[in-house]
């Protein structure tokens, strides 16, 4: 392997998560309102947990490290050879799953398996929007 490729592969790394360690506010719980009783339901099967809503500003600072292989256009990466795809504009379920593939290993590559491992469920979906809606 290519020492430059080696060193670029460690920058953003640290540089996701150097990101991914920064404070961030914690989330405000919303005003309670009474709610009357509701009658008791059967027992249902769980449902899977709702995704999080993405916030497109927190995604922005986010994607920083992504510009410098999905940024260049024409960008080729060096090893393997391979053209990097464009991922702004793509929509936000498409950018969700292909994330938490990389993030489970399911989907194959190094440094896109580096770089989703560090973030949680709530970076991914700020990605997503961030990166649906950029232009």
């Amino acid at each position: 392997m290519r020492p430059l490729t080696i060193a670029a592969c460690f920058a953003l790394t640290l540089a996701a998560l150097s990101a991914h360690a920064q404070p961030q506010e914690p989330a405000k719980a919303p005003a309670s309102t009474p709610t009357a009783p509701t009658p008791t339901a059967p027992a249902a099967a769980p449902a899977a947990a709702p995704s999080p809503k993405g916030n497109a500003e927190t995604g922005r600072q986010l994607t920083y490290t992504c510009q410098g292989c999905h940024g260049v256009t024409g960008y080729k990466n060096a090893y393997p050879n391979y053209h990097v795809p464009k991922i702004v504009g793509q929509s936000p379920e498409y950018l969700v799953s292909a994330l938490t593939e990389y993030k489970k290993g399911t989907r194959k590559h190094p440094t896109m398996q580096a770089q989703a491992q560090s973030f949680s469920d709530q970076d991914i979906a700020d990605i997503a929007a961030f990166l649906s809606s950029a232009k």
